[in-house]
């Protein structure tokens, strides 16, 4: 038994998709010469930019792919991840703003800080909220096993 899956790579799927891949290059590129040109004023805060670009990266990987269930799995998991950086680092920089000596592409959830520094227009705190949203009205769809059908039956 076979259910239809929905599309994912059209409408807001595919604006999703380009979005991710977006942040996936802005946060690679900013960790790539933030670590090569100062990695030692702030190596939290440059690391955790790294760490971002990674998990776009991932993401962005996830959802193309997110028909098959191993991607549809990777995709939550590196979602999820992005979700809890995003509000853990950006409730820190505004908490402990020394700990990060420089932002990073989640401080301050990607928003404005308090010195006036301008992020990513809060794209980091809003896009995996869109992500989650997007990967549960769009499961992949469900092949039952020969067991399932025989049990069924």
């Amino acid at each position: 038994m076979t259910t239809p899956s929905r599309p994912r790579m059209t409408g807001i799927g595919r604006v999703l998709v380009i979005v991710y891949a977006i942040m996936a290059l802005a946060a690679t590129g900013r960790s790539f010469v933030q670590i090569a040109r100062e990695f030692d004023e702030a190596p939290v805060a440059y690391t955790l930019s790294a760490l971002a670009a990674v998990v776009y990266i991932v993401a962005t990987l996830a959802l193309i792919f997110a028909g098959r269930r191993g991607w549809y799995l990777v995709a939550w998991i590196a979602i999820s991840f992005e979700l809890a950086g995003v509000l853990i680092v950006g409730t820190l920089s505004y908490l402990i703003p020394e700990i990060f000596g420089h932002p990073s592409v989640w401080s301050y959830f990607g928003g404005i800080g308090p010195d006036g520094y301008i992020g990513y227009v809060f794209v980091p705190l809003v896009l995996p909220f869109l992500g989650l949203w997007w990967l549960w009205s769009h499961r992949p769809s469900r092949v039952a096993s020969s067991d399932e059908v025989a049990a069924a039956s």
